[in-house]
């Protein structure tokens, strides 16, 4: 994968403004390039497609680049760029008329539990701390519902805080809590076997 920053237009201009735009361009780049790689990995996890990934990236940058004058020093640069990316990526499954994908909460909470008998409770933090770090574990988060799938991704592999990731989904803190709370049971679920077969689990004393 190779993204670039966007190619800024040229325009005539005289000298002390050329400075100000090279000066301006170089310190986005130092702000925002260095999370590109994990916007690229965001983007592919929640549209399932490399291509459409890179589209969405360089035009979170291009987006970011136009708007960089409200930026505020000193804030989370990271949170901001997904913040950009997520109103991109709505906004195209809005054009696409692509809801989210409906959840059936009670249907969730009967498939964990049945999945999650006599098992070491610590478990599930063991395997968390090993998101993205094999094929199945990208397996089972990509086939998480979409709406928990974004917060396990924006809080335990991209790291942002609760009040970050609520800022980005455009919901509540209490929302997000909610969300992962019940994706990281989904996720462990879903790699319960994987994990017993691994050993990175053990079964719980009776």
């Amino acid at each position: 994968m190779v993204i670039g920053v966007p190619s800024w237009r040229t325009v005539s201009q005289s000298g002390d403004d050329r400075t100000t735009r090279e000066d301006r361009r170089a310190a986005f780049e130092r702000l925002a390039m260095p999370h590109a790689r994990a916007l690229h990995r965001t983007a592919q996890r929640l549209t399932g497609r490399a291509d459409d990934a890179s589209d969405v990236v360089q035009e979170t940058f291009l987006r970011a680049y136009r708007t960089f004058h409200g930026f505020r020093p000193g804030s989370n640069e990271k949170a901001w760029l997904f913040t950009i990316l997520y109103s991109i990526l709505a906004n195209r499954w809005q054009a696409a008329e692509r809801a989210p994908d409906e959840v059936v909460v009670d249907d969730l909470d009967a498939r964990v539990a049945g999945s999650l008998t006599a098992v070491d409770p610590d478990a599930e933090q063991r395997l968390l701390q090993r998101l993205g770090a094999t094929p199945e574990i990208h397996r089972a988060l990509s086939s998480l519902p979409e709406v928990f799938r974004a917060a396990v991704l924006l809080v335990d592999v991209e790291q942002l805080t609760y009040e970050e990731t609520a800022a980005v989904l455009d919901c509540a803190v209490g929302t997000v809590r909610s969300r992962l709370a019940r994706g990281r049971r989904l996720l462990y679920a879903a790699l319960v076997d994987y994990a017993r077969r691994t050993g990175l689990v053990r079964e719980a004393s009776s």
